[in-house]
Formats: structure tokens, sequence, C-alpha cells
């Protein structure tokens, strides 16, 4: 599952790699799903589905333990104090991924954001799960999964012609 997709770049790149598992594409512009359901049926993919939905919502449009892997990249970091409750990885919308997770499953943060990195860790720190991996600039550094760069979406790619780094965070709840 991609979360806050946009035109559904990780939807379809995984879908393509993997035609033997099933992937969703979430977010509320509408125009933006249409760009990815409209690249799924040009490509014949047939194991890829976008869903126009409030991620606050998440929780009543799939089973308990439904979820094998999460992808959150590039979100808006909601810089404001009064958004913070807006953050993908803030404890409520957590909450809400591990009612739909199984017991295992990984997510994956990437963001161009120091503050949206920080706070991650932070509110990681401070709940229940364990961070696998996590570094301010994947593009340099060894170590890093291969799948945490094997996809490189649009605002990626100009982040990244802009010189700035690219966070990445896989974690467990």
């Amino acid at each position: 599952m991609e979360l806050g997709c946009g035109k559904g770049e990780y939807t379809l790149h995984l879908a393509e790699q993997n035609p033997n598992r099933n992937y969703i594409g979430i977010d509320i512009k509408g125009a933006r799903l249409w760009r990815g359901a409209k690249t799924a049926l040009e490509k014949g993919l047939k194991n890829t589905a976008f869903l126009r939905i409030q991620i606050e919502l998440i929780a009543s449009c799939f089973s308990e333990a439904e979820i094998d892997e999460i992808w959150i990249t590039f979100p808006d970091p909601q810089l404001k104090y009064k958004r913070n409750r807006h953050i993908l990885v803030h404890p409520d919308f957590l909450d809400k991924y591990k009612k739909i997770v199984k017991k295992d499953a990984l997510i994956h943060i990437k963001t161009d954001s120091e503050f949206l990195f920080g706070y991650t860790l932070g509110v990681l720190k401070n709940y229940p799960g364990n961070i696998i991996f996590a570094h301010d600039d994947i593009y340099n550094n060894p170590n890093t999964p291969p799948d945490a760069v094997a996809i490189k979406t649009f605002y990626e790619k100009k982040f990244l012609k802009e010189g700035k780094s690219i966070k990445y965070i896989k974690f467990k709840l």
C-alpha cells in the first residue's frame, strides 16, 4: 500500500516488479489517482488498485491484519504546529495502521524534510515497535537497503537535483 500516492509511482513500480502481489495507492486528490489508474490500465497491470479516501478513514476500508507493507513517500510534512495531527506518522495514524497491518508488516517513509525525519524518529522512540533502518542521506550510505533506493519518484528526483538529501526510515509497529 502506498499512502498519499499521488500519481502512484511506487504502486505502479512495485506492481510491475511483483505481478503476484496486489498493490493499492491511496490519495485524496482524484486527478492524481486518475493518472495512476490510467497508467495501470495502459500497462495492463491487473494487480493494482487506487482508492480515493482520507487516510484518517483507512481502518474502515481494510480488515484487521490485511496489509503486508506500507510506503509513505514524500508526504506533506505539515510544518505548522496546529497541523501536526495530520502528519502521516502521528501516533493517531500509527494506531490506525496497526489495526490493518499484519504482525511483521514493514512501514517505509521517505522524505527530504529534516523536520519530518526527526519528528518520525521521535514518535517511533515512544511508540511500541522497532526501527529497522534509519538514515538522513540514503544515497550516501553504503548500508542503505536496496528497496529504499530502487524507485525514485518525481519529487525525489527533483529534490536530489536541488542537492537535498533523502531521508528514509523502515520500521515495524
